[in-house]
């Protein structure tokens, strides 16, 4: 081997072991998560000093760890919702992509040991649930019609929350002993659950009492 070649082999060798000490220096760790790669910081790992990452990082004589052939260290779980594990210890902030299950990430951050990443998560988890079952009030409309000598009984006779929103004259089409009939349109409506309105019959004539409305003029 000529002295230029050794000469070129110490300098590559040299710049190695240099390139080496900057990232002993930076902290740069790789963790394989269910074989997943992550490359952070020890500094990022140990934000939170008592979690299971900082533990690990710092070689705990009492957690025991396995390192890949690559010299990353093995956690045995799901690598789908690490990422948010990692962010938060960034950056301190809860980011959970719109496909990832909160519940997943719940899990991750009580097995690390992180606790105010876990009460985040378990904030968000129950909103969304209250979100999901949050009754949402609306109105129900429904157009009678009757004669004018019934519209009095009929009026009487409402129950279970129904209130009349309004009365349309539709003219006299009947004619009984000599005196005309009037013929009316009664719009009534109540507030109901939305549960309760999933494919309601009563559904059916929201469309034409809301024209109605527009359209009539009140007679009460």
């Amino acid at each position: 081997m000529s002295s230029g070649e050794a000469s070129q082999r110490g300098c590559s060798t040299l710049s190695n072991a240099v390139e080496s000490r900057k990232s002993d220096l930076r902290g740069w760790v790789t963790l394989n998560v269910g074989g997943t790669c992550f490359l952070t910081t020890r500094s990022t790992l140990c934000k939170e000093p008592a979690s299971f990452l900082c533990r690990l990082v710092q070689d705990d004589p009492e957690l025991p760890s396995a390192k890949d052939q690559n010299g990353a260290y093995v956690i045995d779980r799901d690598p789908t919702y690490f990422p948010s594990v990692l962010n938060y210890l960034r950056h301190g902030k809860l980011v959970i992509n719109k496909d990832i299950a909160e519940e997943g990430v719940y899990e991750e951050a009580e097995f690390y040991n992180i606790p105010n990443l876990a009460e985040m998560v378990k904030e968000r988890i129950e909103k969304r649930e209250q979100d999901r079952y949050k009754v949402l009030t609306k109105h129900v409309y429904r157009v009678l019609q009757c004669q004018e000598k019934e519209l009095t009984q009929m009026l009487s006779t409402f129950t279970d929350g129904w209130r009349i929103e309004q009365i349309v004259s539709v003219g006299s089409q009947y004619n009984y002993g000599g005196s005309d009939q009037g013929e009316f349109l009664v719009v009534v409506s109540r507030e109901v659950n939305d549960v309760q309105t999933n494919s309601s019959p009563t559904e059916q004539t929201d469309g034409k009492a809301r024209e109605l409305l527009d359209r009539g003029s009140r007679m009460l």
